[in-house]
């Protein structure tokens, strides 16, 4: 089985980056891969809770994340050092995650046949 790594580095409005790669990870599951998000940087922001991007002209693709479960993906990784950096808690996001330091995502992607960024 192919292990397929997606890092989410973007916020969630300002580009289709997170969109692009939710709907990459819901795919990739769907084709019996192995898939693992890692969150960092502002990307963090793709998982936080109470949203409104229809307010600004945005479709609300976040709540989509809460599908992950139906696609096998349980891997959901946030880089403790940019939660920290943001203020922010594992009880701000959408979806349950795996709080990880930067070694441990450093061997999560070293341990990957693809790795893609969003």
């Amino acid at each position: 089985m192919k292990k397929v790594t997606i890092i989410f580095r973007r916020g969630p409005h300002d580009n289709a980056a997170g969109r692009e790669g939710l709907d990459l990870a819901l795919l990739s599951a769907s084709y019996e891969q192995e898939v693992s998000l890692v969150f960092t940087a502002d990307g963090l922001f793709n998982l936080l809770s109470n949203q409104a991007p229809e307010r600004i002209g945005c479709k609300d693709y976040i709540a989509t994340f809460k599908a992950l479960p139906l696609y096998d993906i349980d891997s959901v990784f946030v880089c403790q050092d940019a939660m920290q950096a943001l203020g922010l808690v594992p009880e701000d996001f959408i979806i349950p995650i795996t709080l990880c330091a930067a070694d441990v995502i450093q061997q999560q992607l070293q341990s990957a046949d693809q790795v893609w960024v969003f």
